[in-house]
């Protein structure tokens, strides 16, 4: 982690957006910037609160442990969006782990003036509220399809996922580099299953792939097979 040169343009993030503009020259006197390297941790599963995290650019995943060597990932943070909101309550740590998947820069806040906004913005209250309710109910989804969709389905399902969050490039892949364990562990499967329904997908002539690029061919089909019922 180091700061970065350029800092960020107080007009981007969860925060500066939702509050009033009056609090713009509170945020720049209190926010930190800081750089992290791809595969770099911004913090860990039960690391004590500190404050709240606001990404610039890149990408962060959020994710928790899973049996003693695996890992769940939750969701995939980038620009604007919050980090470290999971960790407010009566146990001040945070509940999840945060990674850099590419180069990241964020707009850090400590938790004091994080709560000091709280009190002054209500607007930013509502907001932060609206996006809790969001992300209780994806996780409800989530856990949803871990528990009743098969594998392929939820392979497809993020994938789709993906195309509608990142969008896609020029030559029409989807515009955001995964390695294939992090789609296994966003997905609730192992590599060997990934690599078998990639494989797949491949065959139906569903999806193409060049290197680390994966382009959907039929997103029609795709989104069946997420509404076929049965196992893994």
């Amino acid at each position: 982690m180091k700061k970065p040169k350029n800092t960020c343009d107080l007009r981007s993030c969860f925060l500066c957006k939702m509050c009033l503009e009056e609090w713009n020259p509170a945020i720049a006197v209190h926010r930190k910037n800081f750089h992290f390297r791809k595969g770099e941790t911004l913090f860990k599963e039960g690391d004590p609160v500190t404050g709240m995290y606001f990404v610039y650019t890149g990408v962060v995943k959020v994710h928790k442990r899973w049996d003693q060597d695996k890992e769940l990932i939750l969701r995939f943070a980038t620009r604007g969006e919050v980090l470290g909101h999971r960790g407010l309550g009566k146990e001040p740590n945070y509940p999840i782990s945060a990674t850099a998947t590419e180069p990241v820069t964020v707009c850090y806040i400590d938790l004091d003036f994080f709560q000091a906004s709280l009190r002054m913005n209500y607007p930013f209250i509502y907001q932060l509220l609206q996006f809790f309710a969001d992300e209780l109910q994806e996780s409800e989804r989530k856990m949803r399809n871990l528990a009743h969709m098969q594998v392929k389905g939820r392979v497809a399902h993020a994938l789709l996922a993906f195309q509608d969050k990142f969008g896609y490039t020029e030559e029409g892949n989807i515009n955001f580099t995964l390695s294939r364990q992090d789609l296994a562990s966003f997905t609730g499967t192992t590599y060997e299953t990934i690599f078998r329904i990639m494989n797949e997908l491949l065959r139906d002539d569903l999806i193409s792939i060049s290197g680390k690029d994966i382009q959907i061919l039929e997103p029609a089909r795709l989104g069946q097979l997420t509404r076929e019922a049965g196992g893994s």
